[in-house]
């Protein structure tokens, strides 16, 4: 099975944490670039040739689309790739955007799946980080969109904010799971180069959050959703009733996908690809423009690192039939295993290496220990 992520670089306004690339700046060329987006949907039909089971609606912000912009999106695909008939088709949207008109457009369009950036019920955040929206928004855009039939809807959290009390992380879960939404995607705060965020940080205008106090959140996150009946899939991402987003478990999984629009990024399996993160250098391609992408080969050493860095996200975990296939572990890196399992951060499920719940906090970390150098 294979993927389709369509990157929309239009916001309303920039978020102070967002290191995404958008514009906001965009009503003299819009046009313009939805014609880039269908051309490069039908220059790269070729590329994939197994059924498509996700088709995902990424910004920047995608609920910005008029209908007919998302419609005449969704018509290029369903012309030029072989779509399965249950695909899901998400549709990244905020709060502010969502009423009951835009919603009907939404499921008529064809999209099934919403995910919704709430990320904080405190008004005070939402405003330093310059959402388009407040708390009451929250809860009524979720109560929209059940009102005209979406019943299959994930919303975004962030913990970590400056000066955010446990008190206040717990009720925004309480409220998440009163809505009765199906997929919980939470992420730590991150302070990220070329943001406003981080020349607030750095001009001691917000101070951010000790990592203890992270640490505590993200065990309240798991925790509280687990008691609620969600599974913890994913490092930052939790499903009620097995309802896993197939967009994020095609990069988990290492399936293939293409990545269409400005900066969005392509996997095959053998190669990556990512687009020019320049909005008119990407709409002047074919014509002055050629290298408006780039493209590199993996290495085997890359394809292992991979491995271990998507696999000990998921409770899937890293599987030894892949390990095998890829020549094994070295004896340095079986001394590494048993340590991990010892420790408590790892276990053995028969097929696979999996992280503990402990031992995700510390993903990215423990994955590096297993990387090898090309």
């Amino acid at each position: 099975m294979s993927g389709i992520y369509i990157h929309v670089p239009f916001c309303a306004k920039r978020c102070t944490y967002c290191d995404f690339h958008f514009s906001t700046t965009f009503s003299a060329y819009r046009e313009r670039m939805i014609l880039s987006l269908k051309d490069e949907l039908s220059l790269r039909k070729k590329e994939i040739k197994t059924p498509i089971q996700s088709i995902y609606f990424g910004g920047g912000t995608p609920s910005l689309l008029r209908k007919e912009e998302l419609s005449s999106l969704l018509e290029m695909v369903y012309l030029h790739y072989h779509v399965e008939s249950d695909a899901e088709i998400t549709l990244e949207a905020n709060p502010e955007n969502i009423t009951k008109n835009k919603a009907k457009e939404w499921k008529l369009a064809g999209i099934n799946r919403l995910s919704v950036g709430l990320q904080s019920f405190k008004n005070d955040d939402l405003k330093w980080m310059n959402r388009g929206h407040n708390k009451e928004q929250n809860k009524n855009c979720i109560n929209t969109l059940y009102s005209v039939g979406f019943d299959n809807i994930s919303v975004d959290l962030i913990y970590g904010l400056p000066d955010l009390k446990v008190s206040e992380w717990k009720g925004f879960l309480k409220k998440v799971v009163g809505m009765g939404v199906k997929h919980v995607s939470a992420y730590c705060l991150t302070i990220e180069d070329k943001t406003k965020l981080k020349h607030d940080v750095e001009n001691d205008k917000i101070i951010p959050l000790s990592e203890s106090k992270q640490i505590e959140q993200f065990n309240i996150l798991c925790s509280f959703l687990k008691e609620k009946g969600y599974e913890h899939y994913e490092v930052s991402n939790f499903a009620l009733n097995k309802n896993y987003s197939k967009h994020n478990r095609s990069y988990w999984d290492r399936k293939e996908y293409i990545g269409i629009g400005p900066s969005a990024h392509s996997y095959n399996g053998k190669e990556r690809r990512w687009n020019i993160s320049n909005n008119h250098t990407y709409m002047s391609r074919g014509t002055k423009i050629k290298n408006w992408y780039n493209q590199e080969e993996l290495s085997r050493s890359s394809i292992w690192n991979e491995l271990f860095l998507t696999g000990l996200r998921t409770v899937w975990g890293v599987s030894k039939k892949e390990i095998k296939r890829l020549g094994g572990l070295t004896n340095q890196e079986a001394k590494e295993i048993k340590v991990l399992i010892d420790r408590g951060d790892l276990f053995d499920s028969g097929k696979a290496y999996v992280l503990s719940e402990t031992g995700l906090l510390f993903a990215d970390s423990i994955s590096e220990s297993f990387f090898r150098v090309s």
